[in-house]
């Protein structure tokens, strides 16, 4: 499995904006799709954004599109989640995850089942 650590979470005011970064190791980075997850206090992981290998297709979550937006450096082994706009109910632990796809098509997957890799979160607070 890849290894994965999120970073540039933060506390920001409503409307502002925040880049998170997800770094993998262990693993050729390119054989993965990846995702971004959120999970609010007392709530279930919630899908955000994934993204096909290459970053050439993304998909996003009703809630978040026109605000968020998901890219990949292969070279950096690197996802990021650019999130822009921010509400308060944008407030959460933020998770990357991985799914291999190598060797297969790309089809967003919203499950947080389908994914093979996590990393250890990290917190966004968002007030109004």
């Amino acid at each position: 499995q890849v290894q994965l650590v999120e970073s540039g979470g933060g506390l920001v005011q409503a409307g502002g904006s925040l880049r998170l970064s997800c770094a993998a190791s262990g693993r050729t980075f390119s054989d993965y799709a990846m995702g971004w997850f959120c999970q609010a206090p007392g709530k279930e992981r919630e899908f955000v954004a994934a993204i096909n290998w290459s970053g050439g297709s993304t998909y996003y979550a009703d809630s978040v599109k026109g605000r968020f937006t998901i890219s990949r450096d292969n070279a950096k082994n690197t996802v990021y989640l650019q999130m822009n706009s921010l509400k308060p109910e944008d407030t959460g632990v933020y998770y990357c995850a991985a799914i291999t796809q190598y060797g297969r098509p790309w089809s967003p997957q919203e499950s947080a089942d389908e994914y093979d890799s996590w990393g250890q979160g990290t917190q966004v607070t968002v007030s109004s």
